[in-house]
């Protein structure tokens, strides 16, 4: 436990975040696509954060109220809240395979510090790593305003140790494009032995910035993905020091 694939370090750099719109489009397997040029949202920094929450229920169990006793309560649904390591052991991160139109392929991801850079190639860059599933997440930045060098991008989402339980943790990839509506991917299907799930592709198909649900899991990690969608890089081990822990 506790080993993944892991590559080569990226660099680092500032970056600002785009605004995030109020409305969503939620992609699911009947309407899995989405343009991001045709929106006029293929530019400036498009910002992709994953959170995910559980439910009390799924941590401790349903405890149901008496009628008599409780009439209204018994009623209420189970609450939901950002877990802690307290309440589950579980680590969910955010990665992007990525490919560029000059071949150039790699991952930016969490294991190892490869963090990318959002000024220089590869134009994405992870902003860090949060351990509990805090209200903020996981966010990865994507340059588009280099978009003519990118060719296509692979986001991905990995339990790091512990027990898999996609299945509870209510996971949720959210796009926020520079304009337009913000985009939703859920990961709610029930895969109870997965570690790993390619969430979404975003594409350049003749110059046009293509946003496409995948929501695919497998039971292994990045190698696995990797030899899934064609990607073609050497994997090793890898795990987390206790920094990054």
């Amino acid at each position: 436990m506790g080993f993944l694939d892991g590559l080569w370090r990226g660099r680092e750099s500032d970056f600002d975040s785009g605004s995030a719109a109020t409305n969503s489009i939620r992609l699911t397997k009947r309407h899995s696509q989405v343009s991001l040029t045709k929106q006029g949202a293929a530019t400036g920094n498009l910002r992709i954060n994953l959170s995910w929450r559980m439910r009390t229920s799924d941590i401790s169990g349903v405890q149901r109220e008496s009628l008599l006793r409780h009439p209204f309560k018994a009623l209420k649904p189970p609450e939901v809240v950002g877990h802690s390591q307290s309440m589950v052991n579980v680590d969910l991160d955010l990665g992007c395979l990525y490919e560029l139109k000059d071949g150039t392929r790699g991952v930016v991801q969490p294991l190892g510090g490869y963090l990318g850079d959002v000024n220089a190639p590869p134009y994405v860059k992870l902003s860090g790593d949060d351990r509990f599933g805090s209200a903020s997440g996981e966010t990865i930045y994507v340059n588009l305003d280099h978009k003519d060098a990118i060719k296509r991008l692979l986001l991905f989402a990995y339990i790091y140790d512990q027990t898999p339980a996609f299945d509870r943790t209510h996971a949720v990839v959210t796009l926020y494009p520079s304009n337009g509506p913000r985009i939703e991917i859920g990961l709610d299907e029930r895969h109870p032995q997965a570690r790993s799930c390619a969430v979404v592709m975003i594409e350049n198909v003749k110059d046009e910035i293509l946003v496409r649900r995948e929501v695919k899991f497998v039971y292994g990690f990045q190698g696995e993905l990797d030899r899934l969608y064609g990607w073609g890089l050497q994997w090793g081990r890898g795990h987390k020091s206790k920094a990054e822990r």
